[in-house]
């Protein structure tokens, strides 16, 4: 009866979190007007406050890196550490920054939507963390797509921290077929390479926005 109540929560919990998360993109697209990317300027927090805590800003520093300029509570939470002003990749495990950083190179070029599944291996105080990673393009006052608006969203405890999370699975979804989160195809172990050169082809409990 225990495990069956647990399976109800959690399926209830996994419901609530990906109604969110398509909020979250509705709200992007809202933003969009048109087929544009949304200025950074035009987010409102107010309207993300579901996931306020959960939610960032990052900024394109190079191709591939990105900084945090703005970090809801949990990103703080998962290093153990403030981390506004650190790279995104911070929370990443180290084998697989790389292919995180070709991701990255897509979510701004493409422009195009990421979402990725992450999984952080269990050990000593803590246990297998999977979570799920969404990134918007946004553009900056300068008008260059150089701002992402993301939601790091875990499923568990945290545990002994740091947790760092390696890519269970990646879609990249250029603007042109980004329409809605629902017609996002997770494919296990990322993109392959031919998957990548076709997209590439196709021309705290409080957040603050700042500039």
């Amino acid at each position: 009866m225990q495990d069956e109540m647990k399976t109800v929560t959690g399926n209830t919990q996994e419901a609530r979190t990906e109604a969110h998360l398509r909020a979250l993109h509705a709200y992007w697209s809202e933003a969009r007007r048109g087929h544009d990317v949304p200025n950074r300027a035009d987010i409102d927090p107010r309207r993300i406050e579901p996931l306020l805590s959960n939610a960032f800003i990052a900024e394109r520093i190079a191709p591939g890196v990105t900084r945090l300029r703005v970090a809801g509570m949990h990103l703080s939470e998962i290093m153990g550490m403030e981390v506004r002003g650190m790279p995104l990749s911070c929370l990443i495990s180290p084998p697989a920054r790389d292919a995180f950083a070709l991701h990255l190179v897509d979510l701004f070029d493409g422009p195009a939507t990421l979402r990725m599944e992450l999984r952080s291996k269990g050990g000593l105080a803590r246990s297998d963390l999977p979570a799920t990673l969404v990134m918007l393009p946004l553009r900056s006052d300068l008008g260059d797509v150089s701002r992402a608006l993301g939601c790091l969203v875990t499923r568990g405890p945290l545990g002994r921290t740091p947790r760092r999370f390696e890519i269970a699975a990646c879609r990249v979804s250029p603007l042109d077929d980004s329409a809605g989160m629902g017609n996002l195809r997770i494919l296990p172990g990322g993109l392959s390479g031919t998957d990548r050169g076709r997209n590439s082809n196709r021309s705290r409990e409080y957040l603050q926005l700042v500039k």
